[in-house]
Formats: C-alpha cells, structure tokens, sequence
C-alpha cells in the first residue's frame, strides 16, 4: 500500500514536500482565469484573495467586517455615504503606491456595463465616489445597502492597479494582475499549476492573524490535480502541504493519518443545489420541479456519497445562517407516492420504456455540472432515484474550466454548483434578482415581488426589518421549488503536521485565505 501510494503521489509531478522556501496548496478545481469581477467562480477566488486585498476582512466567526485596507469608517445616518480612511502604507506587488484613486477606479470598473460583472452588486447601487484626499473614499449609494460591509470582505470586490489592467487588456487575470495582497501573481499553467510569490513589502494584514507580513515563504506554488485518489496519495505520502479538497470519502483517513491534521471551517455555508431553467417547457410547471426534489432521498446521498461530510438539505439556506426563515423547513417534504401523482397531474404519462412522455416529448432534462466536484457523484445518485418516476436526467459533465461558459449558452433545463455564501441575504440577492438574468440567476426567475422583497431587505435600516423581507423571498423561491436544494456541504482542511498555523476560514469555500500565520 505504501509503494502504491508513493507511486501515485510521483506520477502527478510534484517536487516535493514544503521547504522553508515553498509551500504546496493542492487543489481539485482551476479556474477560466483569474479576474475577480468577471465571474461567481469559487476557484478564482481562492487564488485572487492570495495576491489582492479588500478594503474589509470577514472575521473567524464569518459575519464580522474587520479593518483592512480601508482602516476604519463612518455611515451616515440614511446609511447612503460610507466614508473610509485609507491607509497610507500600502503598495501594489509592483511598488506603486496604493491610494484612494485605486479604490475608485476598481468599483467603477466592476460596474462598467463592458465587464458584464455578475457579482457587480455585491458592491451595492453606487451614486458617486469621491476622493477628497488620497486616503479618503465617500462611497455614496442611491440607497441604503443593509449588507454592504459584509459584501466589501468579498473577492469580487478587490483593488485592482488601473496600469495593470489595461497593460494586459485582455489577458488580464490570465497573464498577470497586480495586487496589494500577501502573495504576487507569478504564473499560471492552466489546469495545471499557479505560482505566486511573497510580496516583500506587505505589513498590512488584518487584525485577525498574528502576523501582520510578510508571509513566511518565498513561493507559494500551487497544483491542479483533478483525480482524488491522487490527491488523497500526495497528501499521505507528504508530498503537498495543504489542500482544501480533500474527498470526503477519504477524511476518515486522513483524520487517522499519523502525518496529518484535518480541521474543519466554522461556521461555513455551502449548498450543494440543482437549479431548474424555469423558462424551458420541460421543467415550466412547478409541480414537475417539486416532483424531482421530493423524490431523492437525502440521508441516503449525504451518508452514502459525502460519507457523513455534509447534511440534508431541505432549505435553501442553511438553519444557523443569518436571516434564514424557520417557516421554510416543511416546503420541502420527501415523498415518492406524492411525486408520481403530481407528474400524472402535470399530463406527464409513464411510456412503454418506463420514461414519461407527453405531447411526444421524453421528461429527460438535460443536466450540466462540473465533471470532477461532488455535483457529479451527486447528479449520478439522483439520476437513479428520478428513474423510479419515470424521469430520465441526460447528465452533461463539464470540465471546471469550461463549465461557466457551457451554463452561459443557456442550453440546459437543470445545472447545478455548490454555493457558499454568508448570510440569507448574501444568498437570496446572488441568485434571485431579475437584474442577474441570465447569471446567476440561472432560472430565468423574474418575479416583481421578489424584485421587491429583495430591494427592500437590502435598503433596510433594521434588522428585524430586512429578515422579514428576506423571509418573504425564501418562502415564495421555496414554495416555487426553483432548487433542488441536496446537502449542506462541510468543509475541510488537510494539512501535513509540520505546517502550523493554517487555521482554516470559510470565506467563499477558501479555507487558505490569506496565510499569513502559516509557517514550518
């Protein structure tokens, strides 16, 4: 077993364990590139936290902004003006100074019509910005943003270099990007490796790690490996450092593993989820939506597939998440015999082939999802539960790296990713919003009321104002079973026991976010 496992671990092409020089990240995942405001992509956002900052941190306890690049700030009384003091001993990797004008030209670009920013209003509804000295930014919106220091800690909303930007032009995040960040873009083999190398002069970290910069190794390189039982080889055998994509067939394992140590994130929201395109004929009708979610078994997937390292999901957000609404916990009830009998009224007939037909057409949705990512294992077991109602699913794997662009042609009627988020707020304005058709708001969902909802718990001066309406919007999704929602994914990080202080952080399915306190 030990010769196998070694054999293995050699084959995938890695140098070797950390020096005092290197350290080896192992991920499952590359991404199409590395420019935070083009795309949702959990795996750029990993990379780009490394070598750009934010003007805000999230907290350990993932729902506190902390001090970052902006060192402190005021919010008017109408919560329409935010006024950030900069600080004043911040550069980029390339040596040129950070100021206020970054900050303007960063926000400005994010929403320029031209970058078609998916996440752009992470970033709230922006009036103005204005830079009264260089380490001042008033950041003026046309309303109030109930979440918006949370949504500033988001990779989305990095500090770019103009200069960098429009050096590279289109190979901007493919080629190179400047950052403020601990780390420096260095290079990018895609699906294969990313390098990025310490920024000497960095010393600005927030106050939620010890060390404040620089970090403690030159190199930070990092490894595509796709398969899992090459990565789960590498990491026995000691030949990478960390990785947060360890399978979760294996974490037994490695918990077990007299070389590694496994810790998980808390908290972490991650839902694993099928999305219905509401606008194509097959998957129009709610109740055949319904039908295909309360015909799978969850327990049986999350103990037979995550092995115990995730839970049942019957709502869309998560139960320990801020602004989730009790009341949805019941919308969503497993039940095979209620299924069938909602196909049937729906004028959906079981054919001689055992797959439903009607007006000539099959009820076989095609499904997209990322090949290599748990939505695969997960797709296949539902497939087979669908089978039982007569619903033939035709699963359409992508590559990571093509896979964004496949759901953008829109030729699918079911997709599905895992999306982490903070809070139900966070969640509910990523997907549900008409202003995101066609992504992410996938579904083609273009609801007024939920417009509404959505606008008005966003603008809300209180808290109790804005988890109302954001329980308005989670009953009416849920009740029109727009999500398959599956599992509540956990999160873990393995790391050989000679690298300390790598705590892990749940932001955005990182856990590495920024490594500062990560040593020998």
């Amino acid at each position: 077993m030990i010769r196998t496992v070694l054999g293995v671990a050699l084959a995938i092409g890695v140098a070797g364990a950390a020096s005092a020089q290197t350290l080896t990240l192992m991920k499952g995942i590359d991404a199409p590139h590395y420019d935070a405001q083009r795309t949702t992509w959990g795996p750029t956002s990993d990379i780009v936290n490394m070598f750009q900052d934010t003007l805000v941190a999230l907290d350990w306890d993932g729902r506190t902004p902390i001090p970052y690049l902006a060192k402190s700030w005021i919010i008017s009384e109408d919560g329409r003006t935010y006024t950030f003091k900069l600080r004043d001993d911040v550069s980029f990797c390339s040596g040129k100074k950070f100021t206020a004008e970054d900050v303007i030209y960063s926000f400005k670009r994010l929403k320029d019509p031209a970058i078609k920013g998916p996440y752009a209003w992470r970033a709230g509804s922006i009036k103005e910005l204005r830079a009264p000295d260089p380490y001042t930014v008033e950041y003026e919106l046309e309303e109030p943003y109930s979440e918006l220091l949370l949504q500033l800690t988001m990779f989305t909303n990095v500090i770019h270099n103009k200069e960098s930007v429009e050096a590279l032009g289109k190979d901007y995040g493919i080629k190179g990007a400047d950052g403020t960040g601990p780390w420096c873009f260095d290079s990018w083999q895609p699906r294969t490796e990313i390098v990025l190398k310490r920024h000497a002069a960095y010393k600005w970290g927030p106050s939620m790690y010890q060390n404040k910069g620089p970090v403690k190794f030159e190199k930070l390189v990092v490894k595509i490996v796709p398969e899992e039982s090459s990565r789960v080889a590498a990491m026995m055998a000691g030949q990478f450092d960390i990785t947060h994509q360890f399978p979760h067939q294996f974490i037994t394992q490695a918990r077990a593993a007299p070389m590694l140590n496994v810790s998980e994130a808390k908290p972490n929201f991650q839902l694993l989820y099928f999305g219905f395109k509401t606008t194509r004929p097959m998957v129009a009708d709610k109740r055949v939506r319904e039908a295909m979610s309360i015909a799978i078994n969850r327990a049986e997937i999350a103990k037979g597939i995550l092995l115990g390292n995730a839970t049942a999901a019957f709502t869309i957000v998560d139960k320990d998440a801020l602004d989730h609404d009790p009341k949805t916990a019941g919308i969503v009830k497993e039940d095979l015999e209620r299924a069938r009998k909602l196909l049937d009224d729906s004028g959906w007939k079981v054919g001689a082939d055992g797959v439903r037909e009607k007006d000539g057409t099959k009820l076989a949705p095609k499904v997209y999802y990322t090949a290599n990512a748990n939505s695969a294992k997960v797709a296949d077991a539902i497939q087979g539960y669908l089978r039982k109602i007569g619903v033939d699913w035709r699963l359409n794997p992508q590559d990571s790296t093509i896979a964004a662009a496949k759901m953008a042609e829109q030729d699918y009627e079911i997709w599905s990713v895992t999306v982490p988020y903070l809070s139900a707020g966070d969640l509910m304005n990523i997907y549900f919003d008409s202003r995101n058709i066609p992504t992410p708001n996938r579904m083609n969902w273009k609801d007024a009321e939920t417009d509404e909802w959505l606008k008005l718990g966003r603008s809300a001066l209180t808290e109790a104002d804005r988890a109302k309406h954001y329980a308005m919007v989670q009953q009416k999704v849920m009740q029109e079973h727009l999500w398959i929602p599956v599992l509540n994914i956990n999160m873990d990080q393995v790391a050989n026991k000679k690298i300390k202080g790598a705590r892990p952080h749940m932001i955005y399915q990182n856990t590495f976010y920024k490594g500062l306190d990560a040593s020998l």
